[in-house]
């Protein structure tokens, strides 16, 4: 039995607390600790899942719903517990809750999706009762234990202490019997200056384990009699399998089985390089169908008619645009385009799955614990409640594994076909070809301007493809896809006059969740036109922003932050050239500051990317500051880089030679710059990302005079005139 076949949780309970191992453990209902009150159904059999288990040797697991691909989950959620249960951080650790358990338990972890940035700002709250709540219930425990008041107790690193008699108890000593006691109904959370861990820098729970090789990604999973299998899915999407000759592989060194699927085949054989040899052997035929001419040319046509259409659907309206248009003293108009974008995770799709009569087992490095369990189940055709799905660390996720289970639902069908456990890879070249992509999109753009330079009337059109029309139709109204304009619709600048409207034109390309979705190319959008807006109006672009921002106080204090770390007021070093981008997502506010050079030949060197963020509250300063390094690094691979391009129906790029990534010579110096107020919990995870790309783009135009509208740069010619 591997290590991760460990036996499976069967019991059922819908409320706080039990006693299991002579330990304390605790669950909670959500939104809030009143919905933990309710009567409870308990029974002695086997180990429970909870958010706290505390064993008699003080040692404390807690339990985080949420998955860990390398963004701090797994170290700033239990920071959140530790925090108000009291108890010594050291001898924290952490562990993945159980989908199968929260279906069970009537959703007592809540939420599982790791996504938007929200697994701290969506579950501080509840977490922290959590460990206040486990708290209380030790101190009352302890209290009637000692026949003492409450009252007189304190605690300290998982130690309660009784001032009066001077007598010490561990959390460990009184953990089964504090399991018996009623909850309370209320707890007190402590103020931020409370605070002794939140706001800490804290080493990752899982870096020593990281470092030795220990945890188990999807990639890693072994199982007892296990199958390998990899996939070829028919090249232009919406198409499908036609036919496909087995006898030529059917002798070939540990091939087991070809399963057909309706837009696919997968090879199972002995290991992934026989399945995958054979699957590249394997003669196959597709319908094609409908879109096997489409292509970029067309697409981009498709584009520009939303840009020019009669109707769209107008999602903020101030003031009378139109007038303040008539009347201006200058106007201003650019149009700006962005391509499809993979992922680029570093572990390709995968999962492994285990089908048997009575039960359906995935291991699966998912970001949506829930949707696997939901998607297994629909493969296999089954009750969800006979479905177990075990979460596996994530080599990157960045939204490709969200919504967008078809992996897991491979694996399961390919299981049940084999009759045997079967861990099915991508190929990094499938994995880049059928990914759900950053959506294509378009953005039109007109101000006017003031006879002193102020902007006085901004409006902006935005077309292009609806991830929530494919994922989520049932949301999409008229037409009206909101994600989709993150960050325009929401224009934080206080300009009098406002219109942003949406025209949606849908593709056949297959389109998801991106890290910062949206925000990608709408601060590209926003901040690279603004940028137009300052120059054409004679003002710096930096004091521009002040003044628009000047009745936002945080926001601003967020932008003075980065200009006075990168020395604005001052020449930057000869040949260096800075460019500003402002912008607010996923409940914070970030702005980056690029110094670049552009060489004779056009090369672009990046020197230093200055990002100042305010996220309102800051858990884990560590992980912030890695997270913000990270999201540009991405950030800045899309906007020199990344291009998806579609021919004869079909993604053109394969691989990292043809879908490249920043390597780490182009690397520059990153500073963060965290200045949170307070007051607010924002996301981290994602924000990092939408800046990078415009202020990119304008230090590109202050050193060249050349404006970038579209990405990527490669596809630009920067040459000195």
């Amino acid at each position: 039995m591997s290590m991760l076949e460990s036996k499976g949780i069967g019991r059922r309970f819908f409320l706080v607390s039990t006693a299991a191992a002579g330990g304390l453990m605790l669950g909670f209902r959500l939104p809030g600790l009143a919905q933990a009150l309710a009567a409870s159904e308990t029974s002695a059999v086997g180990e429970v899942n909870a958010w706290i288990l505390i064993r008699p040797d003080d040692g404390v697991t807690i339990r985080v719903a949420r998955s860990e691909m390398g963004q701090g989950s797994f170290t700033a959620l239990p920071m959140l517990v530790a925090e108000e249960l009291e108890c010594d951080w050291s001898k924290v650790r952490a562990e993945y809750a159980s989908a199968s358990e929260n279906l069970a338990r009537n959703h007592v972890f809540g939420s599982m999706t790791t996504d938007g940035s929200r697994s701290i700002r969506d579950s501080q709250e509840y977490l922290r009762k959590a460990g206040a709540a486990a708290r209380e219930m030790l101190l009352e425990a302890a209290a009637e234990k000692w026949g003492v008041p409450r009252a007189e107790l304190a605690v300290e690193k998982g130690v309660i202490m009784h001032g009066v008699s001077g007598r010490r108890m561990r959390y460990g000593e009184i953990a089964e019997a504090a399991a018996k006691m009623a909850p309370p109904r209320e707890v007190r959370l402590k103020e931020p200056g409370e605070w002794t861990l939140i706001g800490k820098p804290q080493r990752g729970l899982d870096v020593a384990d990281k470092v030795l090789g220990k945890p188990v990604f999807g990639m890693d999973v072994r199982l007892s009699g296990m199958l390998h299998a990899t996939i070829a899915q028919c090249p232009v999407f919406g198409g499908k399998l036609k036919s496909f000759d087995e006898s030529k592989i059917k002798s070939m060194s540990g091939v087991r089985q070809v399963v057909a699927l309706y837009d696919a085949v997968a090879v199972v054989a002995d290991s992934y390089w026989q399945a995958k040899r054979a699957l590249d052997a394997l003669p196959i035929t597709w319908d094609e169908g409908a879109n096997a001419k489409a292509s970029d040319t067309g697409i981009r046509a498709y584009l520009e008619d939303g840009l020019r259409a009669g109707y769209a659907v107008a999602a903020r309206r101030e003031g009378d645009v139109e007038a303040a248009l008539a009347g201006a003293a200058k106007v201003l108009e650019a149009e700006y385009f962005a391509p499809f974008l993979g992922h680029a995770t570093m572990e390709p799709m995968n999962a492994t799955a285990r089908v048997s009569a009575d039960k359906v087992e995935v291991w699966a490095p998912s970001q949506n614990a829930e949707a696997s369990l939901a998607a297994a189940a629909e493969a296999a055709g089954v009750d969800p409640r006979k479905v177990e799905v075990r979460l596996t660390m994530l080599g990157g996720g960045f939204g490709r594994r969200v919504a967008a289970q078809d992996y897991v639902k491979q694996a399961v069908v390919i299981s049940k076909a084999a009759g045997r456990p079967v861990k099915l890879v991508w190929s990094r070249e499938e994995d880049t070809r059928h990914d759900f992509y950053r959506p294509v999109s378009m953005a039109k753009f007109t101000a006017a301007l003031d006879k002193d330079g102020m902007p006085i009337a901004w409006q902006n059109r935005i077309t292009g493809q609806s991830i929530l029309a494919l994922m989520r139709p049932s949301r999409v109204r008229r037409a009206y896809d909101k994600e989709f304009l993150e960050g325009l619709e929401d224009l934080p600048y206080g300009i009098p006059n406002i219109l942003v409207d949406y025209a949606m034109r849908n593709t056949h390309v297959p389109v998801g969740y991106w890290r910062s979705v949206s925000h990608s190319q709408n601060a590209f959008y926003k901040e690279s036109f603004l940028d137009e807006v300052a120059h054409a109006g004679g003002k710096d672009p930096y004091e521009l922003r002040r003044i628009l921002l000047k009745d936002k106080p945080k926001q601003r204090a967020v932008l003075d932050a980065a200009a006075r770390k990168a020395d604005w007021e001052k020449p930057p070093p000869s040949g260096v050239y800075r460019g500003i981008a402002y912008h607010e997502a996923r409940g914070s506010f970030t702005c980056q500051i690029a110094e670049v050079s552009v060489g004779a030949k056009g090369e672009i060197t990046i020197h230093r990317i200055v990002c100042a963020i305010d996220p309102g509250h800051v858990v884990n300063p560590d992980t912030v500051e890695a997270q913000i390094e990270g999201g540009i690094v991405y950030g800045l691979s899309a906007a020199l880089y990344g291009e998806i391009t579609i021919k004869d129906g079909r993604v053109e790029q394969s691989n990292f030679d043809n879908y490249r990534v920043l390597r780490m010579k182009e690397m520059p110096r990153i500073e963060v710059m965290q200045v949170p107020s307070g007051g607010f919990w924002g996301g981290i995870g994602e924000v990092g990302v939408p800046g990078a790309a415009p202020a990119l783009c304008n230090a590109i135009f202050a050193a060249t005079g050349k404006r970038v509208r579209s990405l990527p740069l490669k596809n630009h010619d920067l040459r000195s005139a």
